[in-house]
């Protein structure tokens, strides 16, 4: 299993798989649109594979993916953040080691960039995927919090 930065003939897979990420999170309550993203998803993805911020986990096919960059813009912070903003694995190559093996190499990426620290998002609901991250010394940061307005003065 190699860990690379694949050649922009990978987008359409990476495409069909993010979509699939995406398919998943609905399921723990995320508010991103699945098909109706595609062609955005498509331009990040290439813009991510140009500028060396995607890595792949390729054995004979693709078996996962991880998109990260440096936090810019906004707020001046006592910490340069880097950012893993997607990571995924196809279900069959779960358990393998492979999501261990592309965050770490992002994190290594990202502190070659100057990164003091990395930070990622995961839904709440989620238990799997956040022991996950508690296994990689992830702790929580910061909150989000959310309440529907559809149900409130009814």
């Amino acid at each position: 299993m190699d860990i690379l930065t694949p050649s922009l003939s990978a987008a359409e897979q990476l495409v069909e798989q993010w979509l699939s990420l995406a398919e998943g999170q609905r399921r723990f309550q995320s508010h991103l649109l699945v098909s109706e993203n595609r062609t955005r998803i498509r331009e990040s993805i290439c813009n991510h594979i140009a500028t060396g911020r995607l890595l792949v986990a390729r054995a004979e096919t693709i078996r996962g993916f991880v998109m990260f960059t440096i936090e810019v813009g906004g707020y001046e912070q006592d910490v340069t953040r880097g950012l893993v903003e997607n990571l995924y694995v196809e279900p069959d190559s779960r358990n393998d080691g492979i999501g261990s093996r592309l965050l770490e190499a992002a994190e290594t990426e990202l502190q070659s960039q100057g990164a003091d620290v990395v930070a990622l998002d995961a839904m709440a609901a989620n238990e799997a995927g956040r022991r996950f991250y508690r296994r990689h010394d992830y702790e929580p940061h910061r909150l989000e919090l959310e309440k529907s307005l559809s149900a409130v003065d009814e």
